[in-house]
């Protein structure tokens, strides 16, 4: 991440972790102003960045479940901070389908970070 949209622009800050979720606020031709979980900010060429869409767990570790319910059978647990990709959020009600090292499942919104609280995707 650099301090401006430009590489005459000092290097703030490296990502050592593929992957890692950013959510962008601001473009500048090719260049977007994205902030990560803990809300640092920077700049980044659109070459670095991936229209895949990833999360990354929060809290404790996260029960991944077979089905969009607390009841479903678990398919895995997810330590804190693990990062996986996001397959679809059809409706607010509060589920996201993800996938983790190729096992998918549902997680509760509130259990990861990388999806607005309302957004619905498929």
């Amino acid at each position: 991440m650099r301090t401006g949209p430009g590489v005459q622009y000092p290097v703030e800050w490296i990502f050592q972790r593929e992957g890692l979720p950013v959510e962008i606020i601001k473009e500048y031709r090719t260049w977007r102003l994205v902030r990560d979980l803990q809300g640092t900010q920077g700049w980044m060429h659109q070459s670095m960045l991936s229209g895949k869409r990833t999360f990354l767990t929060t809290g404790k570790t996260r029960t991944l479940r077979a089905r969009d319910d607390a009841g479903s059978k678990a398919t895995a647990l997810l330590e804190e901070n693990t990062i996986g990709e996001l397959i679809a959020c059809p409706r607010a009600a509060g589920w996201c389908q993800v996938r983790v090292k190729g096992i998918e499942g549902w997680l509760r919104r509130v259990e990861f970070w990388g999806v607005y609280r309302n957004e619905v995707f498929e």
